[in-house]
């Protein structure tokens, strides 16, 4: 994230918006000399009923505190949809921004309690999409899925994480769009600031969506994954808060073929479980132990 977009975030993501609409979706002729794909600024500003000199001002950081109004209308031409639209609202002076020290990321013992009881994948992750707890069942579906690992990272990083997704483009899209929503305006804050600047560097259709400022929320829904065992899974995904980290459930429908394949999966799980377990009892007393923390 460049010291530009920290400074300015309202014309940064204004830019980038008008240059997702074109003309013929804003009923403007585009004509045959048109130099850039979207609108111009000064047909933003004629669509949205201001002057070309202060949409000039908004998109330069120069006016911070526009009317609610003037936010509306600039949110009807841009074509925002209810969250992006709540995500402008919040990038103005209007709404200032909380000074706050955010205390470290950890997991209460009952959640890992919960974790260990339930017989679905789950997980705990944090604001930045890291993984900071999960079940024995979360990492048998994937083991990107355990303490350590972040699911970002991974979906753009990671060769086997991309087999695994069956529509890597659009979950592409939609965790990056998610992780813009997650970051909002504290764009000071170093695990973002680091997170942004390892994928920046890393990842081309990272710097491609990331410029485009599309924000959504990314709460439920159903997705389809390629596990290399088992084969094809069909599992709705549900996130559900619990203070300022999610838990994560992936479930089938019940009796369906995905569920079937899940329960085959939990028992192969389990037999690799109980094999370690027994083995470790062979061992030289201390030549084993786990170090990991729950962060």
């Amino acid at each position: 994230m460049g010291d530009d977009d920290r400074a300015n975030l309202l014309g940064s993501y204004l830019r980038a918006r008008r240059a997702l609409v074109t003309p013929e979706r804003a009923g403007i002729p585009s004509g045959a000399h048109r130099r850039v794909p979207g609108l111009r600024r000064e047909e933003v500003a004629l669509l949205a009923g201001i002057s070309a000199d202060y949409y000039l001002r908004l998109e330069r950081g120069r006016d911070n505190n526009p009317s609610l109004q003037v936010l509306e209308s600039l949110a009807r031409v841009l074509r925002l949809d209810e969250v992006e639209q709540e995500y402008l609202l919040g990038l103005t002076a209007a709404r200032p921004r909380p000074q706050r020290r955010r205390k470290p990321e950890r997991v209460p013992a009952r959640l890992h309690q919960l974790l260990a009881s339930v017989r679905i994948p789950a997980f705990v992750e944090g604001r930045a999409f890291d993984v900071l707890a999960s079940n024995q069942l979360a990492v048998a579906l994937s083991p990107r899925l355990q303490p350590g690992y972040n699911r970002l990272r991974s979906l753009l990083l990671d060769p086997e994480e991309q087999a695994f997704q069956q529509d890597w483009t659009r979950s592409a899209e939609g965790f990056i769009a998610a992780f813009r929503k997650s970051v909002g305006d504290d764009v000071d804050d170093p695990r973002f600031v680091e997170l942004v600047g390892e994928l920046a560097l890393s990842s081309e259709r990272f710097r491609s969506l990331w410029a485009r400022h599309d924000i959504r929320g990314l709460d439920g829904g159903t997705t389809t994954v390629n596990h290399p065992v088992v084969g094809e899974l069909r599992l709705h995904r549900d996130k559900l808060p619990v203070g300022e980290l999610l838990l994560v459930l992936y479930y089938p429908d019940q009796s369906s073929e995905s569920d079937e394949k899940l329960r085959v999966l939990a028992s192969l799980a389990q037999t690799a479980h109980t094999e370690m377990h027994d083995g470790s009892h062979t061992a030289e007393p201390n030549s084993h132990s786990e170090h990991r923390s729950d962060h």
